[in-house]
């Protein structure tokens, strides 16, 4: 089991950037991969970005078309807690941003998400 506790949410304007948190219980987090998706008023939860475990020191990150270069994850195993950097919001961006933790692969599919967050939400103003 793990549980997921996003923050870092808030009120922004278009432009600006944002750091997201999640920090995991468990002794496990490291073999977890680890996600962020988002899902806006009215639409389905979206795939944002990921990255895989290791049991070496070697991750990869994926990202969704719409955020590529412009958001950032990444992972500290030592504090249990993934990051999501967004830098250049848009009023796009806005939604709730969830967390989600997978055993072993990344998935990029909300319905296969093994363990999510509560969420935390992003508004852009524009």
């Amino acid at each position: 089991q793990v549980q997921l506790v996003e923050s870092g949410g808030g009120l922004v304007q278009a432009g600006d950037s944002l750091r997201l948190s999640c920090a995991a219980s468990g002794r496990t987090f490291s073999r977890y991969s680890m996600g962020w998706f988002r899902q806006a008023p009215g639409k389905e939860r979206e795939f944002v970005a990921a990255i895989n475990w290791s049991s070496g020191s070697t991750y990869y990150t994926y990202y969704a078309d719409s955020v590529k270069g412009r958001f950032t994850i990444s992972r500290d195993n030592a504090k249990n807690t993934v990051y999501l950097q967004m830098n250049s919001l848009k009023p796009e961006d806005t939604a709730v941003y969830y967390c989600a933790a997978d055993r072993g692969r990344v998935t990029t599919t909300a319905g296969e998400v093994d363990y999510w967050g509560q969420g935390t939400q992003v508004t852009v103003s524009s």
